[in-house]
């Protein structure tokens, strides 16, 4: 593990028990508390200031477009720990980790509103966890899957756009 953990909170955290269970958890994984950041953050510019650091973010149910500002940057999540049914902790930090075989990976699109797609994706290549609608009609998808080849087969034989891959746990 790296030396320095990092955990964003977005929401007031006095008496928020997920805040509290989320310390605790990084507390027994790292053997110190994590310095905790919250307002508005850049995440990559954060982690390129603490090139150490394990960054903590939490998502909630109903968060959409976390990983956005993953996209293009040398920041990745490593790992994803459930601290809730409300609430898991993604790990991000700078560089990226080779591929390990079954391991998940969110994978980033770009893909018309069009049945073709849906029809061709199935659950066994990658399940849908986040969607954002463009101003050109679009939608800027994240999904979890394990074959990243075959999810950009079917991307580019319905005429999608593979963006990336962000991380894998």
């Amino acid at each position: 593990m790296k030396s320095v953990p990092i955990l964003y909170w977005s929401r007031k955290a006095s008496s928020d028990s997920e805040y509290q269970l989320a310390r605790k958890t990084i507390s027994a994984m790292h053997g110190i508390m994590p310095e905790v950041v919250s307002g508005d953050i850049d995440v990559i510019e954060l982690l390129s200031k603490n090139p150490e650091s394990v960054l903590y973010y939490p998502v909630f149910c109903e968060s959409t477009g976390w990983w956005g500002e993953l996209l293009g940057g040398n920041a990745s999540v490593t790992d994803k720990i459930i601290i809730s049914p409300e609430c898991q902790l993604m790990a991000i930090e700078i560089g990226s980790e080779p591929v390990k075989k079954g391991q998940n990976q969110l994978l980033a699109a770009e893909i018309y509103p069009a049945s073709g797609f849906f029809k061709k994706m199935n659950s066994s290549i990658a399940t849908v966890a986040d969607m954002l609608a463009t101003d050109a009609g679009t939608i800027i998808a994240l999904f979890s899957g394990k074959n990243q080849t075959q999810f950009i087969n079917v991307l580019e034989s319905t005429g999608n756009s593979y963006l990336g891959c962000i991380g894998r746990y």
